[in-house]
């Protein structure tokens, strides 16, 4: 049985959601498995919602792969990392391309690339349950992976070692839940998205907020200032950040959330039950601040 067989063996795979989603965390792991062998975790830290997936437990699946930088580099290249990439994934025979760029905003400079399989030069040996999602959808398309490093970020946050065992032993350097918590906050107070609400951004929230994360409030309160959200001389106080957060509530579309985050959740997984007021009351008693 290949690595890759064995990695998928821990996903309940129901549908070609299922099995895409599966599939996408696993090169997601052997991606960060190849920057790990470059040693680019002695220069950026792993967050976003990728990280709380793979290395904090939440249960929805995630597209990107997002970095910090533990100093600011304007300068700062991916590209002498893609070889390592590269060669994880062909020591398992997956073909991949590797495009990156340069997007420049009003916030920071983000270097980004663009990974994306060859599915059809690499095969899953597969039981037969599952031979149809794969010989009549997955073969036909490919799975693209986007990389994200922040080169001008704020730097008041802690990070932490986290330990994967797959596709082998390996270290990921993360940052902590409380600063995780206060990029999440940011994207759900700031985040102008073209295509209307993101309803992964409310998905983390709740996980958050359930599992009574405390928030970095300081690491919150500069990267509102680095975006320009609020001015340098604002103090974002606990107040401030509640009458922030409840007006976002009163502002935000519960339905058109939960249609967005709908298919990054496993099988069963149902947020029907979401609305301003179950995000009031969930503020008002798990909130740590």
């Amino acid at each position: 049985m290949s690595i890759i067989n064995q990695m998928l063996e821990k996903y309940s795979i129901e549908s070609e959601q299922d099995l895409t989603g599966a599939l996408k965390e696993i090169y997601q792991e052997i991606t960060l498995l190849g920057l790990y062998r470059g040693q680019f975790f002695t220069k950026a830290a792993f967050y976003g919602g990728t990280s709380l997936r793979i290395l904090y437990g939440l249960k929805r699946f995630s597209d990107d792969l997002d970095f910090s930088l533990l100093e600011k580099n304007p300068s700062f290249k991916l590209e002498p990392y893609f070889s390592f990439i590269k060669n994880e994934f062909e020591a398992l025979g997956v073909r991949i391309q590797i495009n990156s760029k340069l997007k420049t905003n009003d916030f920071s400079n983000i270097a980004s690339a663009f990974l994306k399989n060859d599915t059809s030069v690499f095969e899953l040996n597969l039981s037969p349950v599952f031979h149809p999602f794969i010989n009549q959808k997955q073969s036909e398309k490919s799975i693209k992976i986007k990389i994200e490093v922040d080169t001008n970020p704020p730097l008041v946050f802690q990070t932490e070692h986290k330990t994967l065992y797959d596709p082998i032993t390996f270290n990921v350097l993360s940052m902590t839940l409380p600063n995780l918590f206060a990029g999440k906050m940011h994207a759900v107070l700031c985040r102008k998205w073209k295509t209307g609400v993101k309803g992964r951004d409310w998905f983390d929230l709740e996980w958050y907020l359930k599992k009574r994360v405390q928030l970095n409030l300081k690491h919150l309160e500069i990267r509102m200032i680095e975006s320009g959200d609020i001015s340098a001389e604002t103090k974002l106080t606990s107040s401030l950040f509640m009458q922030l957060l409840l007006d976002r509530v009163e502002r935000n579309d519960f339905k058109k959330a939960s249609e967005e985050v709908r298919p990054f959740l496993n099988h069963g997984q149902s947020v029907n039950y979401w609305s301003a007021d179950y995000f009031r009351q969930l503020i008002s008693d798990r909130l740590v601040l």
